[in-house]
């Protein structure tokens, strides 16, 4: 793998959008016409007749009409604008971008399960319902859990299902437990399910070893704390030593501890948060197994719990009986409740029964002390760099991912993180999480998982260091990079302003009939 900004291209198609390329008025296809449809037409109505006036829409949506060719032509230079996995590394840290087996899209893109229905019958879908079953029941040895609900349809979401549980828990016992612990090196949406739950945010520090400090975290605990999040891994990849001690701090003082599974990727297979101390756990399913997430598709954010805790974890549950076969267990005396409608986002936990079922125990063991190896590879040539350094212990291995920091390049830029990832575009590479966690200074958040080779590494390494040294000569400016990308250096306040931000075709109308308004107006 070659690397250099000099060999390096993106495809930059000035591509308009697919409503402004079709005519809602023209069909890209005919479809038949039998006379059976005109029958049942003329017995039944037309579908617009039978529809509520309520919900029948004014007109018709504005659906592009688009030949094949067209709709090829312009989702292939869509694509070649893009960057994802099968192109090269993601090593986005915490987000576990592992590549995902073709073969699981092939299966699972079969019309048995695109065209299942959320509302047939349980014995026309017991195939699935077994597969989400075993799932769930490899879930929980996985992580010494008793039970697993799969309904959280994202990471943040299965958060703030077990903060949720937490509060509920304490209710039921009449304690009014208002705080939640979460470590200052937690990632971003631990405090914010927290709050979202009704718990106030009580910080623990990092010591200078990288784990939390267990001094501070003992001043901390008392009889309001509900109960701490936290991940191990940590954030900074370094392995909580002295959990089996934390986890006694928490619950000495009557809390639960909670398993933030964004980090699980390192240790699968070889110890269980349920062995740790944790109570809940949720897992992310499109980062841990295999499943796309983000641009790649939805998220899927089991979560899990053990002991007198299970009767609190979102409802439905998947269940077996010898009379029913597999069905969903809506019961609930004291559960929270759903947190979505219906089960969950049956597609990525379908990719992840096929990736823990090809990989085996042995397989997703291997897997985690692959990941181990990649980061501690990169951490070794990153160590010779004068251009970035190992915060908390650089002699100290890593798990998953690794956090450094581009501090030494202050002096030659302002903003030495981000104008590294952004040059990273130019090389051909994605950039890592950058100035996160926050109590790393112009921190850059690396991830190489199992999937990547030795040379992939080596290659960002080589890549990170031309970088540094082209910084510090002056070639590369804070506002130049990136310059080889199909969109180039944006002004990121002005992007996520409310008023520039445009999350939907409609909302784009909107604003440029208002701005055609104005014009015929005379409007500034």
């Amino acid at each position: 793998m070659s690397v250099g900004e000099g060999g390096w291209r993106q495809a930059r198609w000035r591509e308009p959008l697919v409503y402004e390329i079709g005519d809602p008025n023209r069909l890209g296809l005919v479809l038949p016409y039998h006379a059976e449809d005109k029958a049942i037409e003329e017995a039944v109505g037309r579908p617009e007749d039978t529809v509520s006036g309520k919900l029948l829409r004014a007109e018709p949506p504005p659906i592009p009409g688009l030949s094949e060719v067209e709709a090829a032509r312009h989702y292939n230079r869509l694509a070649q604008m893009s960057y994802g996995v099968d192109l090269g590394p993601v090593p986005l840290g915490s987000c576990t971008m592992k590549y995902n087996p073709k073969v699981f899209e092939k299966i699972l893109g079969s019309t048995k399960v695109r065209m299942l229905h959320p509302l047939q019958d349980e014995d026309t879908v017991q195939g699935i319902l077994e597969a989400l079953f075993k799932l769930e029941r490899w879930l929980a040895e996985l992580t010494g859990m008793d039970k697993c609900s799969l309904q959280p349809p994202a990471g943040a979401a299965g958060e703030l299902a077990g903060a949720l549980m937490m509060r509920k828990y304490h209710r039921d016992r009449g304690e009014d437990r208002d705080e939640m612990l979460v470590p200052d090196s937690a990632h971003g949406t631990n405090p914010a399910s927290a709050a979202m739950a009704g718990f106030r945010v009580v910080k623990i520090p990092t010591g200078s070893d990288g784990t939390i400090d267990l001094d501070a975290l003992s001043e901390a605990v008392g009889e309001a704390t509900a109960g701490m999040m936290l991940t191990n891994p940590n954030t900074l990849g370094v392995f909580e030593s002295n959990i089996l001690e934390a986890a006694r701090i928490v619950h000495d003082a009557g809390g639960i501890l909670y398993y933030d599974g964004a980090n699980l990727n390192g240790i699968m297979g070889i110890v269980r948060p349920g062995d740790m101390g944790f109570d809940i756990v949720h897992l992310n399913m499109h980062k841990t197994f295999a499943a796309p997430h983000g641009g790649g598709g939805p998220g899927a954010g089991v979560v899990c719990a053990k002991g007198d805790l299970v009767d609190y974890l979102p409802r439905p549950l998947i269940s077996f009986s010898s009379e029913k076969g597999y069905y969903w267990d809506y019961s609930c005396a004291r559960c929270i409740g759903s947190v979505r409608v219906f089960y969950g986002n049956i597609i990525p936990l379908l990719k992840a029964f096929l990736y823990i079922a090809s990989m085996g125990g042995e397989g997703l063991r291997e897997a985690a002390l692959q990941s181990v190896i990649n980061t501690n590879y990169f951490m070794k040539l990153i160590s010779k760099s004068p251009y970035y350094t190992i915060p908390y212990d650089p002699g100290k291995p890593r798990k998953h991912e690794i956090v450094i920091s581009a501090k030494p390049l202050s002096k030659a830029s302002k903003n030495p993180a981000m104008t590294v990832a952004k040059a990273l575009l130019d090389y051909g590479l994605h950039a890592p999480t950058v100035n996160f966690p926050p109590i790393v200074e112009e921190a850059l958040m690396i991830e190489f998982t199992e999937s990547e080779p030795k040379h992939s590494i080596e290659a960002y390494v080589e890549a990170l260091n031309s970088i540094g040294e082209r910084i510090v000569r002056g070639l590369i400016r804070d506002d130049t990079v990136p310059r080889n990308t199909s969109v180039g250096k944006i002004d990121e306040v002005y992007a996520n302003h409310p008023r520039t931000i445009t999350p939907t075709y409609r909302v784009l109308r909107r604003r440029r009939e208002k701005s055609r308004e104005k014009q015929s107006s005379g409007q500034p």
